[in-house]
């Protein structure tokens, strides 16, 4: 299971990079940044837009032309349009949300920026984020993009990934933690 997480990563990054050079070649980075995060945001809103993207009972007819109508109806074009029919087409609606995790942080590196992923039990407030961004930009020297995450099952705190490194805030990983160390006591 673990090769085919690593492949699935792959195929995302594929196109992602391939996403990332033709907006680069039209000079379209910051619009199909915009289109992406407003489809990142369909699929965040609507279950059956989830069902659609990772189900494979679907057929790629079949997904092709709901997310043809769904892209339209949002007035999503252009080269994210064209990309997600693709994937549809091709059976990998599937791997459009890595896709777009894997296009944000080409984004983000490409202005100098570092991408940190955060998930939280509630959603943070704008002062949270401001603070947090703060936090982070002097503790590694780089402007911060953010991506945030809602995960109910963490009770409390957060869970911060930046690159390669993940610091693990969050009162269910404690509670863990503590329930470990007592089962070794006793």
């Amino acid at each position: 299971m673990a090769g085919s997480t690593a492949q699935l990563s792959g195929v995302a990054e594929r196109y992602a990079n391939a996403l990332f050079e033709l907006a680069e070649e039209d000079g379209a980075l910051a619009a199909v940044e915009k289109d992406l995060d407003a489809f990142a945001a369909l699929i965040a809103e609507s279950d059956d837009l989830k069902r659609l993207v990772r189900s494979p009972v679907f057929s790629a007819d079949e997904q092709t032309r709901a997310v043809t109508a769904i892209l339209a109806k949002a007035e999503i074009g252009g080269l994210v349009a064209n990309l997600v029919r693709v994937t549809a087409a091709n059976r990998r609606l599937f791997i459009v949300p890595d896709l777009i995790t894997a296009f944000k942080r080409l984004a983000a590196t490409g202005r100098g920026e570092v991408a940190a992923e955060v998930t939280s039990a509630e959603p943070l407030s704008d002062r949270h984020l401001d603070e947090l961004k703060a936090a982070l930009k002097a503790s590694l020297g780089k402007d911060i993009t953010l991506a945030t995450h809602v995960d109910p099952s963490l009770i409390g705190g957060l869970i911060v990934k930046v690159g390669s490194r993940m610091i693990d805030g969050s009162l269910k990983t404690k509670l863990n933690s503590l329930k470990l160390a007592m089962k070794e006591v006793g």
